[in-house]
């Protein structure tokens, strides 16, 4: 009697135990059961087809569009400097004063010589005329009239010579006068009034800013840049493969005046691997200061009938890059699809996606293909 009172207590343990490991398997069967029919929360949106413009920046720095050596034709004094430095001079306008007093005189003497070789040329042409009708009556010899007939002809060349030297004379004094070659920004002068300059002594130099160059930088990828200024620089159709261009200024701002590439190098730089290029922007209000280090857009590509899809939407499938597409009945299926370059934060997809179809675009962890997911709206998540 003692020991079955005390295996009682045991009998319940054990029975109470049994009863909750059932209990606990029918409740987990139906946690399954309940687990097959609940459908993730996914969110989709519809894809639309658009064009899209590919676009991309580099740094590059301005350079003025010529930089023009100012020198002096002539030997003399620089009398005068007569621009203000590093103000803007128009093209023609007198820049330094050589001392026209010697070029004066030399001209002088030169017209001098011209009017002298003029009166012998009369004189011979007198004489000319008188031994020819002597020579036509027999009155004196062949000799004589070939004299005079030469004589005749070194008189008229005398006479072009010293209206050539008259001419350099002429030139020579316009020298004294030094303006400038093109309009544009001056330097400061070499060398003071006063100096003695001999021909060909560096002045000042110009730098044209209107129009205004950006030198940059292509990789060498870049090839449809590289042929479309090769075509245009070699006249074919330069209008269909002009590439247009945007400076970004420092304040992050677009500069008013859309430019152009105009050249591109041939050959690759083998140190950088990158390729030159130049673009030419206007410049009337000299905003732009050569010198400068800014960005400059340039639109690489449109692409027409693609979609724009968020970045997170693409996932990794078998068969490479794919999107998870909604069918009619709210399951999912996994779409290979073709990549293009991402712009502005999306990606532009090339082919695989139909207009108007449905894509995932956030929840696609643990999603299978074939599975049913419960769709949320991407536009009706952002206006919450």
């Amino acid at each position: 009697m003692p020991m079955s009172h005390s295996r009682r207590p045991l009998r319940r343990l054990i029975l109470i135990l049994a009863a909750s490991y059932l209990l606990a398997g029918c409740g987990g069967d139906s946690e399954q059961q309940a687990g097959q029919d609940w459908a993730p929360p996914v969110t989709v949106m519809s894809a639309e087809k658009t064009s899209v413009q590919v676009e991309q920046t580099y740094a590059g720095r301005l350079r003025g569009a010529r930089e023009v050596e100012v020198r002096t034709r002539v030997q003399g004094i620089l009398e005068e400097r007569l621009y203000q430095e590093g103000g803007y001079v128009a093209q023609g306008e007198a820049l330094f004063r050589i001392d026209p007093e010697p070029f004066a005189v030399a001209l002088q003497a030169a017209r001098a010589e011209e009017q002298s070789a003029q009166a012998d040329l009369q004189q011979a042409e007198r004489e000319w005329e008188r031994i020819s009708r002597l020579y036509e009556q027999d009155a004196v010899s062949r000799r004589e009239r070939d004299q005079a007939l030469s004589a005749l002809e070194l008189a008229q060349a005398r006479r072009a010579l010293t209206r050539a030297r008259t001419a350099q004379a002429q030139l020579e004094m316009g020298y004294t006068r030094v303006e400038a070659p093109l309009s544009g920004v001056t330097s400061l002068e070499v060398l003071p009034e006063g100096s003695l300059v001999e021909r060909g002594t560096l002045l000042t130099t110009i730098v044209e800013q209107d129009p205004i160059h950006v030198r940059f930088s292509l990789p060498e990828d870049d090839a449809a840049i590289q042929r479309s200024a090769r075509a245009a620089l070699a006249g074919a159709g330069a209008a269909a493969h002009s590439r247009k261009a945007q400076l970004v200024l420092p304040d992050g701002s677009l500069y008013e005046r859309s430019g152009e590439i105009d050249f591109t190098a041939a050959t690759i730089d083998p140190r950088t691997g990158t390729v030159s290029a130049r673009a030419v922007f206007s410049n009337p209000d000299r905003l732009l200061v050569p010198g400068q280090f800014l960005r400059v857009r340039v639109l690489l590509q449109t692409l027409d009938d693609v979609a724009l899809v968020p970045e997170s939407a693409v996932v990794s499938g078998p068969e490479g890059p794919s999107l998870y597409l909604l069918d009619e009945d709210d399951k999912v299926h996994l779409r290979p699809i073709s990549l293009g370059p991402v712009v502005d934060g999306g990606q532009v997809v090339l082919e695989g996606l139909e207009e108007g179809g449905r894509l995932v675009v956030n929840g696609q962890a643990g999603l299978r293909p074939g599975m049913a997911v419960n769709p949320q709206d991407a536009e009706s998540q952002e206006s919450r």
